[in-house]
């Protein structure tokens, strides 16, 4: 049982402790892109593979008890030297309070369909809810767990089963659904067991010597996601979080052959991704915060905060909206597809500034998204500032500027080699035809007047 003293202390740091907890972003603590690819063996599969890739744009969505005050999501409470906390507590303080926010975090305000608004206003196509994270705080209702939003301040109300809500929300908007789960569970006895001592991220117990811990471990896990996949409609994609958690990791095998079974018996074809973990349950891969150096010929997608972290923090940083896109548009021509993180606030919506941003990110798109959504990649796809793209049936390339950070004039001509025009170059947000010379295999088009600075994409034919 946590003290009142601890309580009451603790929550007076809530808002000082976002500075004290190291994002993982500031240490490298991110999932490193696999090495090799296995495309899968079922045609289903692969075939909802090339239909996801089409969409090029999506939304993951980090939401639980550490939106409360606003930290860096589940990580604080793990052993790690990279992590930082307030060292007049003990870590047991530290940890029963924070185990507690499941009794403060109440969310009236809850909404998913202004969350599935805004997320369509920005142009994104698919979305990833955290239905679990490391923290092990379920945002359904899972009856494997007492530690779920529909057990604790949020369970009056009629909205306790936040998964059905947020999923319905998505799918009414049109949206392909994604099912984030983590693999590892702190919360759990069978994960980390009070008999040991906490170390690290990974299961604090000899599973050598405990095996049938571990195995109550494994049937607890098969158990949610056969929850997450049976009682919450169509799921298109299983994006398993906690790459530590695998065999060759102190003996951590879950049966990923078994989940994958018991996923595709239950939602035929569903997309597996078993982040880090190469192999046939790792779908697509997600290399995180960061962009591959060059083209990739199978599928991918990077996973990009919005602001320097995955959840909800007081007083972020915001990237630009030019960031935003200009990264997208990199990308894009690489071959990939983008995951911006999105995080609601402790009250259940999303934010105001964030709700800015993306929407107009949403009205670059909605006039130059010709040039990213289902198009495929062309071999000579970046020169100098801009990145190229082509229509799949190979009768037009997309040629986009990305410009420099900094605000100043936009350029008066753009150049390149190779992609040169048959007929014409259009300005995708005016659809009017530019003019344009070819000399010695160099295309040089000559731009309109007082662009605004932002990327800007032309239609070669």
């Amino acid at each position: 049982m946590r003290t009142t003293w601890t309580v009451k202390v603790l929550l007076a740091l809530i808002t000082f402790h976002s500075s004290l907890v190291t994002s993982p972003a500031q240490t490298g603590n991110v999932h490193e892109q696999s090495e090799e690819y296995e495309w899968p063996a079922e045609p289903l599969v692969v075939e909802n593979l090339r239909q996801w890739q089409d969409l090029k744009f999506g939304v993951l969505l980090h939401w639980g008890i550490y939106a409360v005050p606003g930290i860096v999501e589940s990580w604080s409470i793990c052993d790690e030297p990279w992590i930082t906390r307030d060292t007049t507590l003990t870590y047991q303080q530290y940890l029963d309070w924070y185990w507690g926010l499941a009794d403060t975090f109440r969310p009236v305000q809850f909404d998913p369909a202004q969350w599935a608004s805004v997320c369509s206003d920005a142009g994104m196509k698919y979305m990833i809810f955290t239905t679990k994270h490391h923290d092990g705080f379920c945002m359904f209702d899972s009856q494997e767990t007492d530690y779920t939003i529909a057990r604790h301040a949020f369970r009056d109300d009629p909205r306790r089963d936040v998964l059905r809500h947020v999923f319905d929300a998505y799918r009414a908007a049109g949206f392909t659904i994604g099912a984030y789960f983590s693999k590892p569970d702190w919360h759990s006895q069978y994960y980390w067991w009070d008999v040991y001592a906490k170390k690290g991220r990974n299961v604090n117990y000899p599973v050598e010597q405990y095996p049938w811990r571990w195995q109550q471990f494994k049937q607890f896990t098969h158990r949610q996601l056969e929850e997450i996949l049976t009682r919450y409609g169509r799921v298109d994609i299983l994006w398993l979080d906690g790459g530590w958690v695998w065999p060759g990791r102190y003996g951590q095998d879950i049966d990923m052959p078994a989940v994958a079974r018991m996923a595709r018996s239950r939602q035929p074809g569903i997309i597996i991704v078993d982040r880090t973990i190469r192999g046939p349950y790792e779908n697509y891969q997600t290399p995180e915060r960061t962009i591959p150096e060059q083209q990739l010929p199978y599928p991918w997608e990077s996973c990009i905060p919005l602001t320097d972290d995955w959840g909800y923090t007081p007083r972020a940083r915001y990237k630009t909206v030019n960031e935003v896109l200009g990264t997208l548009i990199e990308i894009v021509a690489k071959g990939g597809n983008m995951v911006l993180g999105v995080g609601p606030t402790p009250e259940g919506i999303i934010n105001a500034e964030a709700t800015e941003r993306l929407h107009e990110i949403g009205q670059w798109l909605r006039i130059n998204g010709r040039a990213i959504y289902g198009t495929t990649i062309t071999p000579h796809y970046h020169e100098g500032d801009l990145w190229f793209t082509a229509s799949k049936d190979g009768m037009r390339k997309y040629a986009l500027y990305r410009p420099a950070a900094n605000d100043g004039d936009m350029p008066a001509t753009l150049s390149w080699t190779d992609n040169q025009p048959r007929k014409a170059i259009r300005l995708l947000s005016t659809g009017k035809r530019l003019k344009y010379t070819t000399e010695d295999g160099r295309t040089t088009v000559n731009l309109p007047p007082r662009l605004p600075h932002q990327p800007l994409a032309l239609e070669i034919e």
